[in-house]
């Protein structure tokens, strides 16, 4: 998956836009109405990443799943997991886990 169809799936949910807060390296997706981020696309090392929010004892299981998913870099190691966007995991999985990303970030109702 490039970072262009990323981005295109991400704008393809609900209220979502791109942002890019600290420089144009870094993609910061988030919600229109809590501003809240879900996934952050950048490139470290000549690789794209996606840092994305993840249950905790999803995130152990992704990890040990993929070679392609570690912890997150500059997040929450317990929360947040980074996904290698050219590597053993699929563009579905990728697509479910920006989804999940996405669930977890979204105002809760009351």
């Amino acid at each position: 998956m490039t970072r262009a169809q990323a981005i295109e799936y991400c704008l393809s949910l609900p209220g979502v836009y791109e942002d890019y807060p600290f420089d144009a390296e870094w993609t910061a997706m988030r919600h229109s109405m809590s501003k809240k981020c879900f996934a952050f696309l950048f490139e470290r090392e000549g690789r794209l990443f996606a840092n994305l929010k993840c249950e905790p004892m999803r995130a152990e299981f992704l990890r040990e799943m993929y070679r392609g998913i570690t912890p997150a870099y500059h997040m929450n190691k317990v929360h947040w997991n980074s996904v290698y966007l050219d590597s053993d995991v699929l563009d579905d999985v990728v697509k479910t886990l920006l989804r999940d990303s996405y669930n977890l970030t979204s105002k809760k109702k009351r």
